[in-house]
């Protein structure tokens, strides 16, 4: 496969920007060939609805400007209509664990979640933190406003806390198991 649509792929899978030398290193390249790929790939999205975005040394999936009054009209809807399904489930996972990486939020779900904990975070109802465990990657809390919203003082007070708890501790137990 060429280098331009693995990159394409593990940038759309990041959700976030990524520095070119993480993506370089992650895809056994050099920085010269991670660049170059990077220019096929801005011209493959040249004229679509996905362009590349670069600040600095990193670099990230992004919208064109062309279709954001679509997507502000999306945005809109979101903060205002109910949450879907998805969402519940992502927003259930955050809550009940206390705190979690989009990675273990992914392993649970069986898909990837950046857009639900985007959306979450639109709403207020996640936040995203540096995480002390490995500084190159993210927790998502529960904000205070979500509890505030569900009406309870602390995660405890969440329905059959104990029994989902121990099964998000067994989930994250086998992930760590099938990473090893």
């Amino acid at each position: 496969m060429e280098l331009s649509k693995k990159i394409e792929a593990v940038l759309f899978y990041k959700t976030d920007a990524m520095a070119v030398k993480s993506l370089a290193a992650l895809l056994g390249a050099t920085e010269e060939e991670t660049e170059e790929g990077l220019r096929e790939l801005e011209i493959t999205l040249s004229g679509r609805g996905i362009n590349i975005l670069r600040k600095g040394d990193e670099v990230m999936l992004t919208t064109a400007k062309e279709v954001y009054p679509l997507l502000e009209k999306i945005s809109k809807e979101e903060l205002e209509g109910e949450l879907s399904k998805a969402s519940v489930e992502t927003l259930a996972v955050i809550l009940y664990s206390g705190g979690t990486t989009k990675s273990d939020i992914d392993y649970i779900r069986g898909v990837n979640s950046g857009f639900m904990l985007r959306a979450l975070q639109i709403r207020g109802l996640i936040e995203k933190k540096p995480n002390p465990k490995d500084g190159r990657s993210f927790v998502y809390l529960p904000t205070i406003e979500l509890y505030r919203h569900l009406g309870i003082l602390k995660k405890e007070e969440l329905p059959d806390h104990d029994k989902l708890l121990s099964s998000l501790k067994k989930i994250s137990e086998e992930k760590e198991n099938v990473e090893q």
